[in-house]
């Protein structure tokens, strides 16, 4: 059945109400009952039958134990005193306000597996060594900020590329989960917006390009006056790392506790995509977490019992990230029963060509996800209709337009939620950092634009190469 226009229903009701409510969660199953509605069938028995047909399914099931692995890894980091241990191996060196910025970029750069993880991890444990180092808490904020999505959304497996990968399957001739990773694996190069995000930390840290905007003055304020926030500033500080803590008495090692369970992720994951032509992503996370687990009980850290109640509770912790991915699929599954992009294609196909394409998705999703503050709500609404289009162009052949179309909505999504104050990440950031959320937000709206900038050019520069 032709739904025509009827078919944007549930992406646009969708998109509306995560507008006026800044809730991807709830706009996004509000979409998806739109749908059902436009299909005629009953509200419950269509609801129900869609969470069986978009959920109860290999893939689903693959990214959602992802999850689930990744919140227990975390959780047991915090367990092991790792990050306590880390924290007294850095504050032995006086380094100073150049080499801090340094040590925050390079270790949020090294927690790529949680974009959660990162500003929480970095702030908490960093924020102490900057405070002495006379750097501005802004400064801080920003560099927790800029390494945590940015730099989930260049790694394939990384929470983010598998959400991605997952919201792939099913889209022209990805047809499974192996090839939506392929996807997402070859994106990287033209996600313009993820690698200069990371690297004008980098140079910034270092020296290289100084401070401008509002942080100038932050900076300033911090080396001449020794005041890390502002005199009117209301710092946001953060106790979710306290949450979770070490016994007593127990001395975290610091390769064993900090640094292997992350080289076991990366070693799995590329050492099978290199032997096996697939990365095994799930078992480097099973495979990381039980190496947690052994490690822990050897080391003493706590009783069975007590470390399964920290992975418990690391559980908790992605619940809403879960509770959205399954939504996603569920609207996923919505609009191709409606041939949301298919009408979109036709709307378009006399005009759309790979020149706008690309620069037009990327400013799109960054335009919604502003707005909302997710990256994650953003992606579910938008990757069928984008990659859907891509697909149109290059007549059902995977090659460099539609790598470049992932990567534009990855990086358009990261962009707005990088800048909005909405934003769970940004907020994250302001709390670890123990900065004003409006100074962190205000001083780093300008990087985050001279990203966008850059990348709208390089999309620009492939469109009309490719056009």
């Amino acid at each position: 059945m032709d739904y025509g226009i009827l078919s944007l229903a549930p992406a646009l009701v969708a998109l509306i109400l995560a507008f006026l409510t800044r809730d991807a969660l709830f706009s996004i199953l509000i979409g998806v009952l739109i749908g059902i509605l436009v299909t005629g069938q009953n509200l419950l028995l269509g609801f129900t039958s869609i969470l069986q047909s978009a959920l109860g399914n290999a893939d689903f099931i693959w990214v959602i134990c992802i999850e689930v692995f990744i919140g227990m890894m975390v959780a047991l980091f915090q367990k092991s005193g790792a990050i306590e241990a880390f924290a007294k191996e850095i504050g032995k060196f006086n380094i100073k306000a150049k080499g801090a910025q340094v040590v925050s970029w390079l270790l949020g750069i090294f927690i790529f597996f949680s974009d959660y993880f990162s500003p929480l991890y970095v702030g908490t444990v960093m924020r102490g060594i900057t405070d002495k180092a006379r750097v501005s808490r802004e400064k801080l904020a920003y560099i927790c900020d800029s390494t945590s999505a940015p730099v989930c959304t260049l790694i394939p497996f990384s929470s983010w590329g598998i959400y991605m990968a997952g919201l792939l399957v099913g889209l022209g001739p990805i047809i499974n989960s192996d090839m939506a990773m392929e996807s997402v694996i070859r994106m990287v190069p033209f996600n313009f917006y993820g690698i200069v995000s990371m690297l004008l930390v980098g140079v910034i840290a270092i020296g290289i390009i100084p401070d401008f905007g509002p942080m100038k003055k932050a900076e300033k304020r911090a080396r001449e006056e020794g005041k890390v926030i502002s005199d009117t500033a209301k710092p946001l500080l953060s106790n979710e790392l306290d949450k979770i803590k070490p016994n007593e008495g127990i001395k975290s090692n610091l390769f064993l506790n900090f640094f292997a369970p992350a080289l076991i992720i990366i070693s799995v994951t590329l050492g099978t995509y290199i032997v096996m032509g697939s990365a095994k992503t799930l078992e480097a996370f099973v495979a990381a977490v039980a190496y947690q687990f052994v490690v822990m009980l050897i080391q003493r850290m706590g009783t069975l019992s007590e470390l399964i109640e920290t992975a418990v509770e690391g559980i908790k912790s992605v619940m809403s990230a879960m509770l959205i991915l399954a939504l996603a699929y569920c609207l996923n599954a919505i609009s191709k029963e409606l041939g949301t992009a298919q009408f979109v294609i036709g709307a378009t196909e006399s005009w759309m060509t790979p020149t706008f394409l690309l620069p037009l998705t990327f400013l799109l999703c960054a335009f919604i996800s502003f707005f909302t503050g997710t990256s994650w709500g953003t992606y579910a609404i938008m990757t069928p209709i984008c990659v859907g289009l891509a697909f149109q162009l290059t007549g059902g052949v995977v090659n460099t337009i539609i790598y470049g179309t992932v990567a534009a909505v990855m990086g358009g999504g990261c962009f707005g939620d990088h800048c909005s104050p909405l934003s769970d990440t940004t907020i994250l950031s302001s709390l670890a950092s123990g900065s004003d959320h409006i100074d962190h937000v205000k001083t780093q709206l300008p990087y985050a634009l001279t990203a966008a900038t850059i990348s709208v050019i390089g999309y620009l520069i492939i469109g009309i190469t490719l056009a």
